[in-house]
């Protein structure tokens, strides 16, 4: 019997470089409160969210996730040559196929890198980012490109009072490569698809196709359901990911979840009792919730103020439609 000679990749992986974009367009509540009864006040209550950011026919999903990508080589000190993998992550590409990651990688001009789609909603980040770790210690490749990209405002409907407000659009991107030490902890993730109605997609594509409706499909979310499944289960599972890396919460310096409602962020960090001194990302003000962009962005954002820096221990952790969830311990670029 023949023997399969072994991969011979990096010990581990660790994130280079990170990079964003957000659209030019800033949305306010009060362009919101247009189309839903409703009151800043109670939007800013509810989500925390002051402001968001909406794409023009310009600002592609393809667009967005060049400048964020182009951004995130530059960080790392990569070219687009060396990238070996270019996983996409993203609800909002309305063509089934080719995956956008294909264009994207030519466009950046890899040397025909592999290139793909995954559809994790807002974990989608976390679930990229472990692929990409695997890719590189496996050694089929050597640097790989993780992005985030949504124009979740193709797919909000704007009379829904419970999520009108919610989303944003944006690109984050990471490039991912060798580390001689750990730089990304174990992932603890997983999925719970008895909740999958909690948040979804209104109908199916074919429906719209077929005239059985005549509005557009967008997301749509049990609000409160949603809310006690993250505050309770998703702490559990960030838990669960410093236990994985070895790591007491007093030795966080950074935690930055998933920027979906700035009442979930503030009772996570409650629940996991995180020191003063752990700096909280809540980029999701001024953001929004821009799902798998929303972990990238909300981290280049709080390296670019300062408010982290370079080799901070961080937790990340993702949370969304399924439901899905992805929790790991990374170090900074």
């Amino acid at each position: 019997m023949a023997k399969i000679k072994p991969s011979k990749g990096a010990p581990y992986a660790r994130i280079l470089g990170v990079g964003g974009y957000r659209p030019t367009r800033v949305v306010p509540n009060e362009v919101i409160l247009e189309t839903i009864d409703s009151s800043d006040e109670w939007i800013r209550s509810r989500s925390g969210i002051e402001t968001r950011h909406w794409a023009s026919d310009e600002e592609t999903v393809t667009a967005m996730s060049l400048e964020a990508s182009g951004k995130a080589l530059a960080d790392a000190g990569i070219s687009a040559e060396q990238i070996g993998g270019v996983i996409v992550s993203t609800v909002s590409h309305f063509k089934q196929t080719p995956a956008v990651a294909t264009e994207i990688a030519d466009r950046l001009g890899t040397d025909k890198a592999a290139a793909f789609d995954i559809s994790a909603g807002c974990a989608g980040f976390g679930y990229g980012l472990t692929l990409a770790k695997g890719m590189i210690v496996e050694g089929s490749a050597e640097y790989v490109l993780v992005i985030g990209v949504e124009r979740l405002s193709d797919l909000t409907d704007l009379e829904d009072r419970a999520t009108a407000f919610l989303f944003g659009d944006g690109a984050g991107a990471v490039v991912v490569g060798p580390s001689q030490e750990p730089a990304i902890g174990p992932t603890v993730w997983g999925s719970e698809g008895d909740k999958s109605d909690t948040i979804k997609q209104t109908v199916p594509w074919t429906d719209y196709r077929d005239g059985t409706v005549d509005k557009f499909p967008a997301i749509t979310q049990e609000g409160q359901a949603v809310f006690r499944w993250a505050v309770f289960e998703m702490a559990k599972v960030a838990q669960q990911a410093l236990d994985a890396a070895g790591i007491a919460s007093d030795d966080l310096d950074v935690f930055i979840p998933h920027q979906a409602n700035v009442r979930i962020i503030d009772s996570m960090v409650k629940t996991l009792k995180l020191p003063e001194h752990v700096t909280v990302a809540r980029d999701i003000r001024t953001t929004g919730n821009t799902s798998a962009a929303s972990i990238p962005l909300a981290m280049e954002r709080l390296l670019a103020t300062g408010e982290a820096k370079s080799g901070d221990t961080a937790l990340v952790i993702g949370f969304g439609a399924g439901l899905v969830y992805a929790a790991t311990v990374v170090t900074l670029p």
